[in-house]
C-alpha cells in the first residue's frame, strides 16, 4: 500500500463520526419499581388489612427482599454512576426497609431481647430516628422538583403519625398513617411513570418547580 493510500485511509477514518455513546442507566427506575409494593404493604398494615398483632412477620419478605435489597442495588448503581444524591436517597430507604425487616424478625421471634414489654420503646426509638433523617432529607432536597418534596413530606407525615401512635398507644393514628403511605406511593408511582416514559422516548410529565432555586 502506498503512502498516499495510507494518508487517504487515515483522513477517511478521521472523518467518520464516533459511534453514539450508550445511554446512561437510570437506577431510580429500579428503586422506585421495587419501593412501591413494599409501601403499599406497609399502608395495608397500618389500615388493618394485615393484623399487626399476629401477622407482622408476613411483611418481612417484601420489606427486606423487595424494597431493602433492590433499593440497595439501586443505591450502589447510582453511586457508581456518579449520582451521589440519588444514591443517598435510595441508600437511606434501603436502610429503613432492611432494618425494618430485621426489627420485625426480632419482634416476632424474641431476638435481641425484644419482648412485648419493651417493644413499644424499641419501635418508638426506631421510628423517631428515621423520622429525623427523613425530615433532613426533605429539607436537603428542596431543589428537586416539587413532586419529590411532596413525596418526602408524606413520608415524614407517615413516620410522625406512626411514632405518635406507638409512643402514646393511640391506635387511631395508624389508619391516617396508612393513608399517608398510600399517598406517597401514588406520588412515587407518578415519578416512576414519568421516568419510564422518558426512557422509552416519551415527553416528560410535569413535576412542578422546586421550592428552593
Amino acid at each position: 500500500m502506498s503512502v498516499e493510500s495510507d494518508v487517504q485511509s487515515g483522513a477517511h477514518a478521521a472523518a467518520d463520526p464516533a459511534p453514539p455513546a450508550a445511554p446512561a442507566a437510570n437506577p431510580a427506575l429500579l428503586g422506585l419499581m421495587t419501593f412501591i409494593p413494599s409501601g403499599i404493604t406497609l399502608g395495608l398494615w397500618f389500615v388493618g388489612y394485615l393484623d399487626t398483632a399476629t401477622e407482622a412477620g408476613g411483611m418481612i419478605p417484601i420489606v427486606a427482599l423487595s424494597a431493602g435489597l433492590f433499593q440497595l442495588i439501586a443505591s450502589i448503581a447510582a453511586l457508581r454512576g456518579g449520582a451521589s444524591t440519588v444514591s443517598a436517597i435510595f441508600g437511606v430507604f434501603s436502610a429503613f426497609w432492611l432494618s425494618f425487616g430485621f426489627l420485625l424478625i426480632g419482634a416476632t421471634s424474641g431476638w435481641w431481647g425484644i419482648t412485648a414489654d419493651n417493644l413499644a420503646s424499641v419501635q418508638g426509638t426506631y421510628l423517631l430516628s428515621f423520622l429525623i433523617i427523613f425530615v433532613v432529607l426533605t429539607l436537603a432536597t428542596l431543589r428537586l422538583p416539587l413532586t419529590f418534596t411532596i413525596g418526602f413530606v408524606l413520608v415524614c407525615v407517615t413516620f410522625a403519625l406512626a411514632f405518635l401512635g406507638v409512643t402514646t398507644a393511640n391506635a387511631s393514628l395508624f389508619p391516617p398513617a396508612g393513608i399517608a403511605t398510600f399517598l406517597f406511593c401514588i406520588v412515587f408511582a407518578y415519578i416512576l411513570v414519568d421516568g419510564i416514559g422518558q426512557e422509552l422516548g416519551g415527553k416528560a410529565l410535569p413535576l412542578g418547580s422546586p421550592i428552593q432555586k
